[in-house]
């Protein structure tokens, strides 16, 4: 399975909301709960540790899907249901094409190049550690290039996203 048909697969959860997190009734204590939280499904990851060669491959994500799939399954057969479901670790071992690395946890803008790999750091919605303003970052990709800006959430909220963004998404 390639990686496009891979983003098909997780694409069918789009557009669900989850209202229990915006009632009130979730605000007050309700008695015990429970959540469920995986880790490290790392798409490439298999292929790559089969053949040896964990600095390269992971071309393949097969297996992966499989058991990402697998494990939606069981989460989603479970009585009662769970809160919710976190995902934490690595998410891809290795992708051709990757051009940019988006994470956060560092409370602050940040980030940097290596061999032809941008490492973007995105400062916080709560709480900052840096001159940043609390805010998100806009990243648009087209088949050419990766575009990203970060926007304080006043900006966001009162301007919008720049024209030059918008129109970058014009281009299809």
């Amino acid at each position: 399975m390639s990686a496009a048909e891979a983003g098909g697969v997780f694409h069918r959860a789009r557009g669900r909301t989850l209202d229990a997190f915006s009632s009130e009734k979730e605000r007050e204590w309700k008695g015990p709960f429970y959540f469920i939280q995986g880790a490290d499904p790392q798409f490439g990851l298999m292929k790559a540790w089969a053949t040896g060669d964990c600095d390269n491959g992971g071309d393949e994500w097969e297996q992966e899907i499989r058991l990402a799939e697998q494990a939606v399954q069981a989460i989603n057969k479970l009585n009662p249901k769970p809160k919710f479901f976190v995902l934490c670790g690595d998410l891809v071992h290795a992708m051709p094409g990757v051009k940019a690395v988006f994470s956060g946890h560092y409370h602050r803008n940040a980030g940097g190049t290596y061999r032809n790999l941008d490492m973007v750091v995105s400062s916080a919605i709560g709480c900052q550690l840096g001159k940043d303003a609390h805010g998100l970052r806009v990243v648009v990709v087209t088949a050419e290039k990766i575009v990203h800006r970060y926007y304080s959430l006043d900006e966001l909220s009162e301007k919008g996203i720049e024209d030059d963004l918008m129109d970058l998404l014009k281009e299809n």
